[in-house]
């Protein structure tokens, strides 16, 4: 078993190198799906794989920032201002149902909705600044005001989401960012924010899951083992990677595997 925890973590490494997304959308699914991994279990144990991932990718990005390509911390912070509440109450409404059947297959249900979301998301994201930009430039509503609330509810949709699931920080994070701040977020600004703000929510969302019993230490030590080196040699490929087929592929991956957890 702890070869093809290592081989999971390998593979969905691979795939974030290459692509930016799809760590939490293919992890949770590939250990229930392939692994037999309760589903409670599955999401407890990626929250803390993607906790960790991120926490040294957004290092990263916060130490080799640029000009141009470091966090916005006011937009992480209005961000936490919902998701992290959110994550709590979610948290606490997990721990009063008892029943594992319930969960087991609210989980599945919810993961799989949201798998099909994320592949929407995967698909338009590259055109959803754009299309804000031009809804700005003719629209009479003040946006600049609204920024804020909205961002705070974007927050604590996702942390209700990935509190649940495990999965909607990336791609589904992204495009709301997109949305909401065309004219402030590069794209390089983006993908930074964008991971800041998943190592608090990921690691709330996980502190809660250990305390609920839902984290396997075993299974998160092979999955980091593989998904290191995956990470390394996907970041190595990524340049010579076409983004329009790599794209279409995740977003068909993701469809399949919602398609098949809602089934």
């Amino acid at each position: 078993m702890d070869l093809y925890n290592m081989i999971a973590g390998l593979t969905v490494g691979l795939l974030v190198g290459v692509t930016g997304v799809g760590g939490g959308s293919l992890m949770a699914p590939i250990l229930i799906l392939l692994l037999g991994v309760a589903p409670i279990t599955a999401v407890g144990t990626d929250l803390w794989f993607a906790a960790i991932t991120k926490s040294v990718g957004g290092f990263i990005h916060h130490r080799h920032r640029g000009t141009d390509g470091g966090p916005d911390f006011q937009i992480v912070r209005r961000l936490c201002a919902g998701s992290l509440p959110a994550a709590a109450v979610t948290l606490w409404l997990l721990a009063r149902t008892d029943t594992q059947s319930i969960k087991g297959g609210l989980i599945l249900h919810l993961l799989g909705a949201v798998l099909l979301l994320t592949a929407a998301a995967t698909l338009v994201r590259p055109h959803m600044q754009r299309a804000a930009l031009r809804f700005r430039a003719y629209s009479t509503v003040d946006l600049h005001r609204l920024q804020t609330p909205m961002t705070v509810v974007a927050g604590a949709l996702l942390g209700v989401m990935v509190t649940l699931t495990s999965v909607g920080a990336g791609a589904l994070g992204a495009v709301m960012l997109f949305g909401l701040y065309p004219l402030r977020l590069t794209t390089r600004k983006l993908v930074a924010t964008d991971i800041v703000h998943a190592v608090p929510l990921t690691l709330v969302a996980g502190l809660g899951h250990l305390s609920l019993g839902n984290v396997n230490a075993p299974l998160l030590g092979g999955l980091l083992l593989g998904s290191i080196p995956g990470i390394i040699a996907g970041s190595l490929f990524a340049s010579r990677a076409s983004d329009r087929l790599l794209r279409p592929l995740l977003a068909l991956v993701l469809v399949i595997t919602g398609a098949r957890l809602l089934v």
